[in-house]
């Protein structure tokens, strides 16, 4: 008897939801599993990854000089500043911790497609400075000084990952380029994480091993914090590798992210040649007359 009445109340829950669902209306608040499995994995939500829609960087023009106090203080007290970086914290707040890890299951991390042309100059931002250690002679390097008068294409590592990504979008530009005294090959590995950049710096001597001899110059390792600049440079997922093309003048001419196409590593070529070509008749314009 006791052990009838549990299930018999059982028996008519179930018997009341069954005419519920039943009653006309209630079908459209129902789905089942293949439906929505089915709606998950449907084409349509996979859309389709839009070009870079504004100039990366930022608006000053970098400089290697560090900030002195007052500079910092004048900073605090700039009321757009403090509401870009409180902006940016009520985004981390909200932000979970494997966001960018799940990130790279949609497209591969990668949130737009690089231009097929430049910025125009006049409308392109600066990349900032980037302080790090140098391969060669382990000593602090500035971006702003290594960059500026010459052509430069600057890739952003954090994982293997990210090395992938940016050589499929630097290796042809470099086979043709990098011969040239006016071009070179920037890479930063940026570790933010403290315990990762002491991770890395045991290791540097592994990581020179595996970087030819004549990029160690230009090769950086940083634990700079990029908290408040990853948004202006695009930088949205620290799993994925980042590459830009910097001018003469220190301004982002091109940007790409992840998983290069076959289009934006003909882009970057392309666009690195442009600007070498530019350069080149603006130090010798001797030369500019065709033979």
């Amino acid at each position: 008897m006791f052990v009838r009445a549990p299930v018999r109340a059982r028996w008519q829950e179930t018997a009341n939801l069954r005419r519920f669902i039943q009653r006309p209306g209630c079908a459209r608040y129902l789905t089942t599993g293949t439906e929505e499995s089915t709606k998950k994995s449907s084409p349509d939500d996979d859309s389709t990854l839009p070009f870079l829609q504004r100039p990366l960087g930022m608006k000053e023009r970098p400089t290697a000089v560090l900030k002195t106090w007052a500079d910092t203080r004048e900073e605090l007290m700039n009321q757009e500043t403090r509401l870009a970086q409180r902006q940016h914290l009520m985004n981390e707040a909200t932000k979970g911790y494997f966001t960018d890890l799940n990130a790279t299951r949609k497209h591969g991390g990668k949130t737009w497609i690089a231009p097929n042309v430049m910025i125009r100059e006049d409308k392109a931002l600066y990349f900032p400075n980037i302080v790090g250690s140098s391969l060669d002679r382990k000593s602090k390097q500035h971006t702003t000084s290594l960059c500026e008068g010459r052509i430069s294409v600057i890739s952003m590592l954090s994982t293997r990952m990210s090395e992938i990504h940016v050589n499929g979008f630097t290796a042809p530009t470099n086979a043709r380029f990098l011969s040239n005294p006016l071009y070179q090959y920037v890479q930063i590995n940026l570790q933010e994480n403290l315990l990762k950049s002491f991770l890395v710096s045991l290791f540097l001597s592994s990581i020179a091993k595996s970087v030819p001899p004549e990029l160690h110059p230009t090769y950086l390792v940083s634990s700079q914090n990029m908290d408040f600049l990853r948004n202006q440079l695009g930088m949205v997922n620290k799993h994925v590798g980042y590459v830009y093309l910097v001018d003469n003048n220190l301004k982002i001419r091109w940007a790409g992210c992840a998983d290069a196409k076959v289009e934006e590593t003909n882009a970057l070529e392309q666009c690195t040649g442009v600007l070498l070509n530019r350069l080149e008749k603006k130090k010798n314009p001797a030369k500019v007359a065709p033979q």
